[in-house]
């Protein structure tokens, strides 16, 4: 299949093995941003492939494991309701709330719906006219185009049966917070190549440039992952710090300006909380103007709610890099797949879900 094979090339991926030996002569430590890419590294074994003195750190790039409980505990309450048809992305409903998921709820009785897209959550909304339909829109800017797009035709079409619950994150400010906490040893970073993609890579150079450290676009494939330690270690040898692009068969600098200007239209910059790192500013996404009659939040008054983490979990320090899931002592113990204790095991993009079923 073109662009895959021929990115799963052994030969070719054992070749990026030797020469990042080869150039490799300080300790470093990098930080691939996206679950996705976590779970190559540790599918493929990437991370065997490397000199010891090369640490891999895994970012908060899950956009199912940095949503705040608050976020899913208001989700809980508004799918309850027997007015409303609640939809999701079929990973976010085994994410625990403080007491419970989605999938209980949707055992005591809630209209709680697995969708593809949230443009099926629209077509819902224009069939079932005497309910409420909610479409939980989370991630990072890689989903976001198509939750504007959903309310964008909704306000078009006057659809006022349908709503979002949104809790969107922003990549940018998270490598900012990550980089200014005093536990970070991060040196370098492998940039989500589909975020780029959306958002370009221009609002990375300038931390490039102010944190003094080389950010790599790279795409997931096991030789795209291999070439973009390779260029970050090039990088990180010469005493460089620039943003380069590995994955340039589909990111642009700038990156889809259609997109980006629907965005616009549709969302404002927020303070965003996230699980593991509190309130980060300017990093989420929130509707704006006209398009908050369609805030999920503003129309049923959902009660705000403060919510402590589990203390036994691990996931935030997981998610901020500072641990591994190995070195959680519940981990494939108390906490799987099947019971999960915390995000990080429940998605599908989880590093604790990888480490469980590639490494466990």
């Amino acid at each position: 299949m073109k662009y895959i094979d021929e990115y799963r090339k052994r030969e070719i991926a054992l070749k990026y093995s030797e020469e990042i030996q080869r150039i490799t002569r300080g300790n470093w430590t990098i930080m691939e941003v996206c679950g996705g890419q976590t779970h190559a590294i540790v599918k493929f074994g990437i991370d065997h492939l490397l000199p010891s003195n090369i640490t891999l750190l895994h970012g908060p790039g899950c956009p199912v494991c940095v949503t705040p409980i608050e976020i899913i505990d208001v989700a809980l309450q508004i799918a309850a309701l027997p007015e409303v048809i609640f939809c999701s992305f079929g990973d976010m409903l085994r994410v625990p709330g403080s007491r419970e998921d989605l999938l209980a709820i949707k055992a005591q009785g809630g209209d709680v719906r697995i969708v593809y897209s949230p443009l099926d959550a629209l077509e819902m909304a224009k069939k079932y006219r005497d309910k409420q339909v909610v479409f939980f829109a989370i991630g990072f800017e890689t989903t976001a185009p198509a939750n504007a797009m959903a309310v964008y035709q909704a306000h078009r079409q006057n659809i006022e049966n349908f709503s979002l619950l949104v809790s969107h994150v922003l990549v940018p400010p998270a490598m900012k917070a990550i980089l200014d906490a005093q536990e970070s040893n991060v040196d370098g970073f492998l940039a989500a190549g589909h975020v780029c993609t959306v958002m370009g890579y221009e609002e990375y150079e300038d931390i490039a440039q102010n944190y003094e450290v080389p950010i790599v676009v790279t795409g997931f494939e096991p030789v795209d992952i291999l070439q973009g330690i390779y260029m970050c270690i090039l990088q990180l040898e010469k005493r460089q710090h620039k943003v380069e692009n590995q994955y340039s068969r589909v990111v642009k600098r700038e990156g889809n300006t259609t997109a980006q200007k629907l965005m616009e239209e549709v969302f404002a910059v927020v303070p965003q909380k996230w699980r593991g790192m509190d309130v980060i500013a300017q990093s989420g996404f929130d509707l704006r103007g006209k398009y908050q009659t369609f805030c999920a939040r503003r129309r049923f008054a959902v009660e705000e709610i403060t919510v402590q983490e589990s203390t036994p979990c691990i996931s935030g320090e997981i998610l901020r890099g500072v641990k591994k899931p190995c070195d959680c002592p519940l981990f494939a113990k108390q906490c799987s797949p099947e019971n999960p204790l915390g995000a990080t095991m429940v998605s599908s993009e989880g590093a604790c879900a990888a480490y469980y079923q590639y490494r466990h």
